[in-house]
């Protein structure tokens, strides 16, 4: 079947319904791009060609899909340019030289149906070679079909025409099955009428929906394929649908984790991208987002608010309350948070603790090591066993450059600490508590750097009266 089709994608519109300067499929719903989840959707058939057809923000959709990550960057995607905003049919009528060539039958998709299942697509082309009517086009009944084409069906139940809303008779507006904007043609009748298509009198532009008046005309036959779930093949036209079709994925994936032996408390109120990854036995709390390509191993604890993007985090790891973290891998047993900060590339070793309100980024932390709160560590190497005081800060920045710290194993760092980058505290070594660090401390050692303090008797009550004496005047 590889060679029978070719699929094309209409991604050249605007969207002005979405009131945003941004092309339409290129706003995201679920984690990915609606233009994305049409590609993957669409990629998984066996077409011997895929095509996007672009227009408005062209630069920025193809980007977007060559981005879509696989064996080959954007699927392999070709793509065709639509010049100017002149409706669906004048966009496939510009790809002609390349879609009439590709194959025998035509796939025809919107960049806009985020939900659409392969299996779906699959059943559809399937009926429609089992037909071999010159077009055939996917439906759907709707409850409220207002704003939708409604299907015109002739006494052999063939589709006659395709009426759109605002062109509809009051009877026709009683239809309730709709064109979801998914079609198959034979691709030479497709583009012989493509030719004879005339622009709609008030909008001037060409409707693909118009080819199947023209084909019926002919005497050539145009198949339905009502599709099982209609809330998968509609179409998304406002943020309103936008934020509704992002819940209905964002659904099945909370359904497949929890099938597959992950608790989630409250999953209505838990985020979490499609390439997200979390083993049996862990346990997520409410207001959590799990983002991007994150992977999160088996029995561990994600607290409530905590926001996790690209990360890698494995076995038996805790993170508490209110952290974020941000491409950084977290190893067996380690405890972050809560409050915690984690920035882009770190490695938290097994069984180390990052505490509340500790910054961290750029850094390495070796095993059983803890900085239990209120640190910054930034550029930052960090041995086995390691205490760092509350408050210690690793200062990395000269205004210019950035410059590491390093701490070795079994180093104790006291409160209160800067460590003035580039410096290393060697193994065994104590850091006294408020002192700032300019040089290395060699292994073993006590290292003070710090003012002698000066205490001043009845200094306290000598302000007073200096303050309370009457001043003269002049």
């Amino acid at each position: 079947m590889k060679e029978a089709f070719a699929i094309a994608i209409l991604a050249a519109g605007q969207g002005t319904r979405f009131k945003s300067k941004q092309a339409k499929v290129l706003h995201s719903a679920g984690g990915r791009t609606l233009i994305e989840h049409v590609v993957r959707a669409a990629r998984e058939l066996p077409a011997g060609a895929l095509f996007v057809i672009v227009g408005y923000q062209a630069e920025a959709v193809t980007a977007a899909v060559q981005a879509i990550p696989g064996p080959v960057p954007g699927f392999g995607v070709q793509f065709l340019r639509q010049e100017g905003p002149l409706g669906t049919g004048h966009a496939v009528r510009c790809g002609r030289a390349d879609l009439e060539l590709a194959a025998p039958h035509l796939m025809v998709l919107s960049g806009d149906t985020p939900l659409l299942e392969t299996s779906t697509l699959r059943r559809f082309l399937e009926s429609h070679m089992r037909s071999e009517a010159a077009a055939s086009v996917m439906t759907a009944d709707l409850e409220d079909p207002s704003g939708y084409g409604r299907i015109v069906r002739g006494a052999d139940d063939s589709i006659t025409a395709i009426v759109e809303h605002k062109s509809a008779s009051p009877k026709q507006l009683r239809i309730r099955e709709i064109n979801t904007g998914i079609y198959c043609f034979q691709t030479r009748p497709l583009f012989s009428e493509l030719e004879r298509l005339a622009p709609d009198p008030i909008t001037k532009e060409y409707y693909l929906t118009d080819v199947v008046g023209l084909l019926h005309s002919r005497g050539l036959a145009v198949a339905a394929y009502k599709a099982s779930h209609p809330a998968e093949v509609t179409g998304v036209n406002t943020r309103v649908e936008l934020a509704e079709v992002d819940q209905l994925l964002r659904e099945r994936k909370a359904r497949a984790l929890m099938l597959s032996g992950v608790t989630l408390l409250q999953p209505a109120n838990i985020v979490l991208d499609p390439d997200v990854e979390v083993g049996a036995d862990t346990v997520i709390e409410p207001g959590v987002s799990l983002l991007g390509r994150t992977r999160v191993g088996e029995g561990c604890r994600i607290g409530a608010h905590s926001i996790i993007t690209d990360s890698e985090l494995a076995d038996g790891v805790i993170v508490k309350p209110s952290c974020v973290i941000t491409e950084s891998k977290i190893l067996d047993g380690a405890s972050i948070g809560p409050f915690a900060h984690l920035r882009p590339g770190n490695e938290i070793g097994p069984q180390a603790k990052i505490g509340n309100f500790v910054e961290v980024k750029k850094s390495r932390v070796g095993s059983r090591s803890k900085a239990s709160h209120l640190t910054y560590l930034g550029d930052a190497t960090v041995g086995e066993d390691v205490n760092v005081g509350a408050g210690t800060i690793t200062v990395n920045y000269d205004g210019e450059k950035k410059h590491p710290t390093v701490i070795e194993d079994h180093a104790f760092v006291g409160s209160g600490t800067e460590l003035i980058a580039p410096v290393r505290v060697g193994r065994n070594a104590f850091v006294a508590a408020g002192s700032t660090i300019n040089e290395d401390v060699p292994p073993g050692s006590l290292a003070i750097a710090r003012s002698r303090q000066v205490s001043k008797p009845g200094w306290v009550a000598g302000r007073k009266k200096k303050l309370a004496k009457p001043k003269t005047s002049k």
